[in-house]
């Protein structure tokens, strides 16, 4: 693998999804989506940059941890397949799946763990400078904290047998998540509330509130985790509701749901 094609995709990624994303809501439609507006405050250009510096950092980062996995002895331990035949084409989205759980795992266990007092102070702070982050602040980590986000390709690759389609597929799923975690406004339709679903994934609010708290919240992709250890923010639900009655103009019902202390 050329060391350019990882750095060129991450590069696309995040200038594609990242940068759209800041430019309709930040610069082009900013008036529109004001009710959508989690912080009423508003991130400064400094902030901007810092985002952007240390997302660039980042995007060598987990291009480095690619090569190495790829074009490596270390290869021949994992387990990708190129031919497509080779495997059932069901397996492509079941593998996209699992690996969305697996990462979901092991993200929680990382960010908590970089939350206990020496490790935030000189690994995770960079990324929390973000109280009210943005779509640039999706990449923006400190390097030792690249380093162990980059780490979940090689794990992924030793767990499960992986298609490079389905990488692909799983890391552009990965950063739209990560996207909409740091987007700033909540963006959910109004059924969202009363579905499975709000049981299941975190939304912008949730992780727009572990920024602003500095703790509890540390899903990326579902609550299962933070429901399980108790560390889901007590007011998360209720602050989502405040928003999407901002944002619709019309009292939601409440609907029961468990409250989960830190």
């Amino acid at each position: 693998m050329s060391f350019w094609n990882p750095i060129l995709v991450n590069v696309v990624r995040y200038a594609f999804i990242a940068g759209i994303a800041f430019v309709v809501f930040y610069k082009w439609f900013p008036n529109y989506f004001q009710k959508s507006k989690i912080q009423t405050k508003l991130a400064k250009t400094k902030d901007f940059i810092r985002e952007i510096s240390h997302s660039a950092q980042t995007t060598v980062v987990i291009a480095v941890v690619s090569v190495l996995v790829f074009s490596t002895p270390l290869s021949k331990y994992t387990q990708v397949y190129f031919n497509l035949n080779e495997k059932s084409l069901w397996w492509i989205p079941v593998s996209i799946v699992l690996m969305l759980i697996i990462h979901d795992t092991y993200f929680y266990w990382m960010h908590r763990a970089i939350h206990l007092p020496k490790l935030f102070k000189h690994i995770h702070l960079v990324h929390h400078k973000s109280t009210n982050p943005t779509p640039l602040a999706s990449y923006s980590f400190h390097i030792y904290e690249s380093i162990l986000e980059g780490l979940i390709a090689p794990i992924l690759l030793l767990l499960l047998p992986l298609h490079p389609l389905s990488l692909l597929i799983f890391s552009f799923i990965s950063f739209i998540f990560n996207v909409y975690g740091h987007l700033g406004y909540e963006i959910t339709p109004k059924w969202f509330r009363k579905s499975v679903l709000f049981e299941i994934f975190i939304t912008s609010t949730h992780h727009n509130i572990h920024h602003s708290k500095f703790k509890g919240n540390y899903g990326l992709y579902f609550r299962f985790w933070d429901r399980i250890m108790k560390t889901e923010h007590q007011d998360y639900v209720e602050d989502f509701d405040k928003i999407q009655h901002r944002r619709f103009n019309k009292e939601l019902r409440p609907v029961a749901n468990k409250v989960y202390k830190q």
